[in-house]
């Protein structure tokens, strides 16, 4: 298993981010959550097996339409056994 933080800069609120990702996420088989945060950000955390992984980060980089990705900063985190893909509230 593997487990990402990614932190999403650019137009990436008030565009369905957040809901779209979850929903690219439950189709590829991935975990985790999404949360906006107060800088104007998106902060996530994806886990699952590394093809999982690579797809929604691919996702990510580009976002729904309306949106605009300038960067999207992946670090490795420790894998967690989460079960779900969930939208947290605002950090």
């Amino acid at each position: 298993m593997r487990r990402v933080h990614v932190v999403v800069r650019g137009g990436v609120q008030g565009v369905g981010y957040r809901y779209t990702l979850r929903l690219v996420a439950d189709e590829a088989g991935a975990t985790g959550w999404v949360r906006n945060r107060r800088d104007g950000t998106v902060e996530a955390e994806v886990e699952g097996t590394p093809g999982q992984v690579d797809e929604v980060l691919a996702w990510m980089a580009e976002g729904p339409p309306g949106s605009r990705v300038e960067s999207a900063t992946v670090t490795d985190a420790s894998p967690s056994g989460s079960r779900a893909f969930e939208v947290l509230p605002t950090a």
